[in-house]
């Protein structure tokens, strides 16, 4: 069975950490025949490189490195693909091949409005206006996703409306969007979280909602969900496939 390496951004807080494992729990009980490696990019541990030697020490050839960020912004595009190379001039008969990201993709959209629904929010009320809340990036076209998928929402959904904020790096902040949806009508706020784990970057979403709105509700991030859990499979089996078909055209 060739590993699934699903490598992680990392995070100080030990919740950002327990989640992403709860999360690979999931994948497991999903599909209990994947061998299945977590990993990290930074400020935690196991980091991607020394889990991508210790597949190659196992007597592993071939490895699927599946990124779990929800967009294609620095990590996916430089951090990722820098870690697997560096392994890969170490062992060049190791063959890994890198993933798509989770997001954008309709299961992850599925995930954050369950977790709406879980923080109590109302389908298609006209009342409450929803602040999309992702990390934000200096790479425009990652905070354009999010900025896609608010509007998909807001036109659908019955809201009042739906924008998009970024909690570092990328505009509007919560108080524009907060502002926005005051604007459109919107009595309540509520926040869906375009995150996959607790840390630092959705606290401070939390924080900066709250002191605009102490009444606000706050969805939970995307977490151990089994679409979630869903989606990493179908990237593996996809990635999977890619590597196949190189060895063997």
């Amino acid at each position: 069975m060739t590993p699934l390496v699903a490598v992680a951004h990392g995070s100080r807080d030990p919740r950002s950490a327990a989640t992403v494992m709860a999360l690979l729990d999931v994948v497991r009980a999903l599909n209990p025949a994947v061998d299945v490696r977590p990993a990290f990019l930074d400020l935690s541990a196991p980091r991607l490189g020394d889990v991508l030697r210790t597949v190659h020490g196992e007597g592993h050839r071939r490895a699927v490195v599946v990124p779990l960020l929800l967009g294609k912004a620095f990590h996916a595009r430089v951090d990722v693909p820098g870690a697997v190379a560096e392994v890969q001039r170490q062992f060049p008969r190791l063959s890994v091949t890198v993933g798509d990201v989770l997001g954008p993709d309709p299961w992850l959209e599925s995930a954050a409005l369950r977790r709406l629904a879980e923080a109590g929010v109302r389908p298609a009320d006209p009342t409450t206006g929803i602040v999309l809340a992702g990390a934000g990036s200096s790479h425009a076209p990652a905070n354009a996703a999010v900025a896609t998928i608010a509007e998909r929402w807001a036109a659908r959904s019955g809201w009042a409306g739906v924008e998009p904020a970024f909690a570092s790096a990328g505009e509007p902040s919560v108080a524009t969007a907060v502002a926005r949806l005051r604007a459109q009508g919107a009595s309540r706020i509520a926040v869906a979280s375009w995150f996959l784990a607790p840390g630092l970057l959705p606290d401070r979403i939390t924080q900066q909602t709250v002191d605009l709105d102490p009444d606000a509700q706050i969805a939970q991030p995307l977490g151990a969900d089994p679409e979630v859990a869903e989606l990493v499979l179908h990237r593996y089996t996809a990635a999977l496939s890619s590597l196949d078909s190189r060895q063997y055209a």
